[in-house]
């Protein structure tokens, strides 16, 4: 029996997400092996009368492809890809694949030749010259991930993605122009305290456009303007690698310091590139379904009471911030009082205290008056 969630999920995804006209070709690509969201996205690209292509991904087999893999390989598949990529108005992408971590045993240095010659430029082309959405599904693999069964998971994952974000987006407004008024940032917490400038930075509201589940205002700070010491208190995964107890000492902008669970491999990741060594996104999670993290940064960082710190380069086709890099990587920090609470100061003003925002026009972002 279809899901209805399902078909108003893929309804969203075409008609609000990526508004598919009549005629534009819409990539749809899964990385797994999940076939009810991609039928039911191919029955709604027909209904508005586009023209949807498929693409189907398994990690498992680009493992085995990334543990020999060559320079001059990995530019050709590129080139190759690029190709379909440049034909495409539309893109969507499933995250269904069924181990997170599949990619853990791949070199850095491998992993840094991925990055640089494949997916770069391939997601470089998709995100800035075509309309765009990614997701997760909820499979078995990302329920156990969350610690919770499949049928509560599933409940929780449609409740967050077929939001009402619309309204959010309304309530965004005030805090994008907050945020664009905003000179100094200043942030408190446990082994946390940072500061730095988003003076003449754009300010971004997402919700429910290029992300599902979405809910995240964001901007950059000034390059060279972050100061201080921040200590994330949620576990990242990142290229099959779980990163935990991370803590980056900062001076002049440029991560000086970092140590985690195992800081060799953060400070390989961190010596990426030249760029790789500073912060290219500040964002401020707002979903109120979405409590906890589960290791997916899709999630993560909509996390409400939370912010993310993004070592790395800005966010694609954001301008204002001359940092660029190969290397970009949302970390997590929840300020709720169940994590230790914190604080969020603009100009000296308490913005927001152990995850609820305090000024009057801001509290419409507050989770009990989002749902």
């Amino acid at each position: 029996m279809k899901d209805p969630r399902i078909e108003q999920l893929a309804k969203n995804l075409i008609q609000y997400s990526v508004k598919l006209q009549q005629g534009e070709k819409i990539l749809i690509e899964v990385d797994g092996l999940e076939i009810p969201l991609a039928q039911e996205l191919v029955r709604q690209a027909y209904r508005v009368d586009g023209v949807p292509f498929l693409l189907i991904n398994n990690h498992e087999l680009l493992r085995e492809i990334l543990k020999d893999c060559t320079e001059e390989q990995l530019k050709a598949m590129a080139s190759y890809d690029l190709n379909r990529v440049n034909d495409m108005q539309a893109y969507i992408l499933i995250r269904a694949g069924e181990n997170m971590s599949e990619l853990s045993g791949i070199s850095p240095e491998k992993m840094a030749l991925y990055r640089k010659h494949y997916s770069q430029p391939i997601n470089g082309r998709r995100y800035n010259h075509t309309k765009w959405c990614i997701l997760r599904y909820p499979n078995h693999a990302m329920a156990q991930q969350a610690n919770m069964s499949t049928e509560d998971f599933e409940n929780l994952y449609f409740n967050v993605c077929n939001l009402d974000y619309s309204k959010m987006d309304k309530e965004m407004d005030n805090l994008v122009e907050l945020m664009d008024q905003t000179d100094k940032v200043r942030i408190k917490g446990v082994g946390t305290d940072l500061t730095f400038s988003i003076k003449g930075m754009p300010s971004i509201k997402d919700a429910g456009i290029m992300n599902l589940p979405d809910g995240e205002v964001y901007t950059m700070p000034v390059k060279e303007s972050v100061n201080g010491v921040i200590s994330y208190n949620t576990p990242s995964l990142k290229e099959g690698f779980t990163y935990d107890n991370i803590c980056l000492e900062v001076k002049d902008g440029k991560i000086i310091k970092a140590t985690a669970n195992d800081s060799y491999r953060i400070n390989k990741l961190l010596d990426t590139d030249e760029g790789s060594r500073y912060f290219g996104e500040f964002g401020i999670g707002l979903n109120p379904y979405i409590e906890n993290v589960m290791k997916d940064t899709l999630f993560d960082e909509k996390v409400w009471g939370s912010f993310h710190l993004t070592p790395g380069c800005v966010p694609l086709g954001s301008p204002g911030n001359e940092n660029w890099s190969e290397l970009h990587w949302d970390i997590v920090n929840i300020q709720r009082p169940e994590y230790g609470g914190g604080e969020i100061w603009f100009d000296d003003i308490l913005i927001r205290k152990d995850g609820l925002f305090i000024p009057e026009k801001l509290q419409g972002l507050n989770p009990e008056n989002l749902k």
